[in-house]
């Protein structure tokens, strides 16, 4: 009889499991996913033509399968894309791949641009060693930074937390000013209280000495987006789909629905059934209906907390129940504000249409506005706005607890609010304003403080769970990249296939320093 694996999620890591084991096993995948959505919290939400991606997603991977997956999913352009061709740039592209102008089936090579608005003013992301930093800082805080650095590089602290990790990397002084306001915003708690872990994966080997090494040997490199040798957040260009990350995810969605698998929308898993040697079933609402799906396997990207209490069945250790439940999350709100114009305009070096900022991301490190981030999303992709030319497409990131003022705020209200923030930090005028969205995002990032540091027991006891997968950032409850999140589901499934016992290679994506930073 043909075996089933019901996967839960269909974000990166539940439809990459289902892509590759329609590719690679006789498995049949069944995916359940508890929204309307395709791609989780790499979906792209659509309004009046424009388009938002939650949270910016950087197609780039120093892990070849992931960028050759990428590729063969949506293909390189072969042609310019909108805003090149209004600044006539060249650039290199992809011989005989689709043309953006009439193909939607298509990856766009991007430029990579992230800045820090602090003290009104732009600072390089990362951190760079221009005489426009050190005149943005003013000859006294240069002067602090300066021997901030020096006094970590000489005594350096026990890194017991991520404001510790980045004291060592960067010097106090440089921590105090582009850091620690910024990582507050984004946990709702100081870095004294996170573990370092999280700056061990996010941050990686980022530091004043590899700035250093990339101002030396920036002139020696090659520039394709391949380039595996430069530290993840210096790289200088990128892939993107056409519309946005949702555009793939929805891509590979059709491609496993013409595979044979199978994906049930608005389906909220509800129940695991488990015996002594593993799961046999799964019950999930559906229509106001509950059903029950037998199986032969599951991977799950569900938040651990909630797979731990969806389990039946089987009893749960009291402290594998107290550690899942006592697991903290950050959710995420998103406004979108469509624009005439912004008041800030392109100093920089790089070409862009009528002056406009170049920027992907911008980090806000001011203290007296709410917002964590701006996305331009004109710069993502030109066909993210639906009128590019006369709009700009912006996203105010904002990061909160369910059930916290934020999240509680009355949805009109918290638009005028954003608005408000935008126009006190300068980079609009109210008149300009056009138009207003907004999107909520529960769980987008889960957190390194709370139990997390006992999750191994967690860990653990699933493990013996023998046909259970964990996969994903809320699966493992780790602040995975989507390249890692895709990484966690092709092992599970090659131990699948292989008949592989130990799940330590899928728990150990994003864990190993040499992982990320060499090939």
């Amino acid at each position: 009889m043909k075996k089933t694996a019901v996967i839960i999620g269909a974000g990166p890591a539940g439809l990459t499991a289902a892509y590759e084991l329609l590719r690679q096993t006789d498995i049949t995948p069944v995916i359940l996913e508890e929204t309307s959505v395709i791609g989780g919290i790499s979906k792209t939400v659509r309004y009046k033509g424009n388009r938002m991606d939650i949270g910016g997603h950087r197609f780039f991977s120093k892990n070849e399968e992931v960028m050759r997956w990428w590729k063969e999913m949506m293909p390189l352009q072969g042609s310019p894309a909108l805003d090149d061709i209004l600044l006539s740039k060249h650039k290199e592209l992809s011989p005989g791949g689709p043309d953006p102008e009439s193909e939607d089936r298509v990856m766009l090579v991007r430029e990579r641009v992230s800045r820090i608005f602090f003290l009104r003013k732009f600072f390089d992301y990362p951190i760079s060693l221009k005489w426009s930093t050190f005149a943005g800082m003013g000859f006294k805080n240069t002067m602090k930074a300066g021997f901030g650095y020096l006094a970590a590089v000489f005594h350096k602290l026990p890194e017991t937390s991520l404001e510790n990790f980045y004291i060592n990397r960067f010097g106090r002084p440089l921590y105090e000013m582009f850091f620690e306001g910024y990582t507050e915003k984004v946990w709702g708690v100081h870095p004294s209280k996170i573990g370092a872990d999280w700056g061990a994966q996010r941050v990686k080997g980022l530091s004043i000495l590899s700035v250093l090494k990339d101002v030396v040997t920036r002139p020696f490199r090659r520039k394709d987006i391949e380039q595996n040798k430069v530290e993840t957040s210096l790289i200088e260009q990128f892939i993107y789909p056409k519309y946005g990350p949702g555009q793939l995810w929805e891509t590979v969605a059709g491609e496993v629905r013409r595979l044979g698998g199978e994906i049930r929308m608005d389906s909220r898993v509800t129940g695991i059934q488990a015996g002594e040697d593993g799961v046999t079933a799964v019950e999930f609402e559906c229509g106001g209906r509950t059903e029950t799906l037998s199986c032969d396997y599951v991977l799950s990207s569900m938040p651990l907390r909630d797979l731990v209490a969806a389990i039946r069945g089987r009893e749960v250790p009291s402290e594998v129940l107290r550690i899942a439940t006592g697991l903290p999350y950050r959710d995420f709100i998103t406004v979108g504000v469509l624009a005439r114009k912004l008041k800030i305009r392109n100093t920089t070096s790089t070409p862009t249409y009528e002056g406009r900022v170049p920027d992907t991301w911008i980090y806000v490190q001011e203290r007296d506005v709410k917002v964590g981030r701006l996305q331009i999303f004109n710069n993502w992709s030109p066909y993210m706005v639906a009128d590019y030319k006369g709009s700009m497409f912006v996203g105010m990131e904002y990061f909160c607890n369910e059930g916290d003022d934020l999240w509680s705020m009355d949805e009109e209200a918290f638009k005028k609010m954003a608005v408000g923030e935008l126009v006190k930090i300068d980079v609009v005028e109210p008149g300009d304003v056009l138009d207003t969205t907004c999107a909520k995002i529960r769980k987008a990032y889960p957190a390194y403080f709370g139990t997390y540091y006992e999750l191994d027991k967690v860990k653990s006891w699933l493990d013996g769970l023998d046909n259970l997968y964990c996969i994903g950032r809320n699966g493992q409850h780790r602040y995975n990249n989507m390249d890692h999140s895709m990484l966690t589901a092709m092992e599970a499934v090659r131990n699948i296939r292989d008949g592989v016992s130990s799940k330590d290679n899928i728990w150990n994506i994003n864990t190993e320093k040499e992982y990320h930073e060499s090939k």
